[in-house]
C-alpha cells in the first residue's frame, strides 16, 4: 500500500468517527428528552468507544504517514528527523498539532461528571471535526479570503457531521417508539430532530456551493479529472440524501398518526441508506481532498 493510500484511509476513519461523535452527542444533548437520551447513550456505550479509539489512533497514525508523503516515502514515516521537520517547519505540522489537541479534549470530555458529559463531548467532538477545515484545499488561499475559506469549511463539516453522526442515536429513538413508556419522549426527539435538520440541510447545501466556487471556480463538469469525477459523485450522492430526507419529513413523519408501522419501517429504511450515503460521501471526500482541484 503506497502512503497516500493509508494517509487517505486515516483520514476517513478520522472524519467518519468525530463527526459520529459530535453530531450524535449533539443531538442527544439538545433535542432529546434526557431520560431517554441517557438510555440512548449507555447503549451506544461500544460505539462511542470504537470512535474515540479511533479518533486517537488515527490521529496518531497521521504524522507519520505525512512524513511518508512530504519524505521519500515510507523509510521517512519513522525517521525522527524527518517527523520533527514536519511537525514544527510546515504548515501540515501545525495543522495536526490543532487535531491533535481537540482530540485530547474530546477524551477528557468523557471523564467530565455525568451531568456535563453529553455537552463536554458535543463541544470537544465539534472542535475535533472542525480542525479539518485546517488541512486540504481549505488553506490555498491567503489573506480575509483564507480566512473565509477555513470557516465555510468548518461550517460545512460541522453541519454534514450534526446530519449524519444524529442518524445512529436516531435508529434508537425509532426503535423506543415500540415502547409505551418512551414513545411520547421518542415523538419529542423526532420532532425536534425533524425541525433541525432543515437547517443542517440548508448549511450543507449552501457551504458546498460556497466551497465548491472558492476552490474550483464553476461546477465540476470535467470528469476526465479525478478530483472533479469524485467532487460530482459527492454532489450527486448529497443530493440523493437531500431527497431522501425530505421525503421522510414531509411523507413518511405524517404517516406515522394513519399507518404506524408501516411509516416506522420506511423511516427507519431511509435513515439506514442515509448513513450509508453519508458514510459513502466522507470516503470520497477523505479522497479528493488530497488531489489538485483541477
Amino acid at each position: 500500500m503506497t502512503a497516500d493510500a493509508a494517509l487517505a484511509g486515516c483520514r476517513f476513519l478520522h472524519f467518519a468517527s468525530v463527526m459520529l461523535l459530535w453530531g450524535a452527542f449533539a443531538f442527544l444533548w439538545t433535542l432529546v428528552p434526557l431520560e431517554l437520551a441517557a438510555g440512548i447513550g449507555r447503549r451506544l456505550r461500544w460505539l462511542w468507544i470504537v470512535a474515540a479509539a479511533t479518533a486517537v489512533a488515527t490521529i496518531a497514525a497521521a504524522l507519520p504517514l505525512e512524513a511518508a508523503m512530504i519524505g521519500e516515502g515510507w523509510t521517512d514515516a519513522f525517521d525522527p528527523a524527518t517527523l520533527q521537520a514536519v511537525l514544527f517547519e510546515t504548515s501540515v505540522g501545525h495543522a495536526w498539532q490543532g487535531r491533535a489537541l481537540a482530540v485530547l479534549l474530546v477524551l477528557a470530555a468523557f471523564a467530565a461528571p455525568a451531568r456535563m458529559r453529553m455537552g463536554a463531548v458535543a463541544l470537544a467532538a465539534a472542535l475535533a471535526t472542525a480542525t479539518a477545515a485546517l488541512t486540504g484545499h481549505a488553506v490555498m488561499q491567503g489573506g480575509w479570503e483564507g480566512i473565509a475559506h477555513r470557516l465555510n469549511d468548518a461550517c460545512h463539516i460541522l453541519a454534514g457531521g450534526a446530519w449524519v453522526g444524529a442518524l445512529a442515536p436516531l435508529l434508537l429513538v425509532l426503535r423506543a417508539f415500540d415502547e409505551s413508556d418512551s414513545r411520547r419522549q421518542a415523538g419529542t426527539a423526532l420532532r425536534s430532530f425533524s425541525f433541525a435538520g432543515h437547517f443542517a440541510v440548508a448549511a450543507v447545501l449552501a457551504t458546498g456551493v460556497v466551497n465548491t466556487m472558492l476552490v474550483l471556480g464553476r461546477w465540476p463538469t470535467q470528469w476526465s479529472s479525478p478530483y472533479q469525477a469524485l467532487l460530482a459523485a459527492k454532489i450527486m450522492l448529497v443530493a440523493v440524501m437531500t431527497g431522501l430526507a425530505i421525503v421522510n419529513r414531509y411523507h413518511f413523519v405524517p404517516r406515522l398518526a394513519d399507518h404506524h408501522d408501516e411509516g416506522m419501517r420506511a423511516i427507519r429504511l431511509v435513515t439506514i441508506t442515509e448513513i450509508v450515503l453519508g458514510v459513502a460521501v466522507v470516503a470520497l471526500v477523505s479522497v479528493f481532498g488530497m488531489l489538485e482541484p483541477v
